[in-house]
């Protein structure tokens, strides 16, 4: 059975992303989870959504696309879309898949989903490496020149200081120079959820949750703005 890669579209224009979206509804392989006039809507989809790739403006308010960019996990592919073309070189750093000007026709769209499913072509046996490490219950941490086994049942909340993390169990904390993305691509999502962009928080230690705070051993751990209506749905849905 062919693969359905799962899209997002986010734009600030209206009209923009309706472009995109006729262009995709064109390509079988395709399936359009969500169009999001802003990176705020579009963090919500990322966090309750299998997302396999993002068409995303640059040029965006509050949050810009290449601030977005940087901030999700990086198994998400990014195609960018953009009036300007001064921001190219900055999103082939962002290891992006391919840079769309504005008006962007059908071929030059196709041209790029091509690309994406070429890069992608390995696809069933990432999927099945991933089901592997889905099945284990550990992670191996670099922490004091060392390799240290933690369980995933062990782990209370993991806390964001920059280029390092740590990892808050009920006896111990250990501090890993690691980025709290890239930790949070590692651990099981059934069982962990991002509720700031400086915590993750294991979902079956939470002992109290506000609309603005959860409590772990008497932890006050906040809930941000971006992350709040997908916290919320999640845990009044457990």
């Amino acid at each position: 059975m062919a693969k359905i890669f799962q899209c997002l579209i986010v734009d600030d224009e209206q009209l923009a992303r309706e472009v995109i979206e006729n262009h995709l509804k064109k390509i079988n392989a395709v399936n359009i989870v969500a169009s999001c006039k802003s990176a705020v809507e579009a963090f919500n989809y990322i966090n309750t959504h299998k997302i396999d790739l993002i068409f995303l403006d640059i040029n965006m308010s509050e949050i810009s696309g290449l601030s977005f960019a940087k901030s999700i996990n990086k198994n998400i592919k990014i195609i960018f879309t953009t009036a300007y073309r001064d921001y190219a070189v900055e999103g082939f750093d962002l290891q992006a898949v391919d840079y769309l000007l504005k008006p962007v026709s059908f071929e030059r769209l196709l041209q790029a989903i091509n690309k994406y499913m070429n890069e992608n072509i390995c696809f069933k046996t990432e999927r099945k490496e991933e089901n592997l490490k889905d099945n284990s219950n550990f992670i191996f941490v670099r922490s004091e020149r060392k390799m240290l086994k933690i369980n995933f049942s062990d782990i209370h909340y993991i806390e964001s200081l920059s280029d390092y993390i740590k990892l808050h169990s009920s006896d111990k904390t250990v501090i890993v120079r690691e980025t709290i993305t890239n930790i949070e691509a590692k651990l099981p999502k059934q069982d962990f959820i991002r509720v700031h962009r400086s915590f993750i928080v294991s979902i079956s230690k939470i002992d109290l949750f506000t609309n603005e705070y959860l409590e772990i051993n008497r932890k006050m751990i906040p809930i941000s703005r971006t992350y709040k209506n997908s916290v919320l749905q999640r845990l009044e849905n457990i």
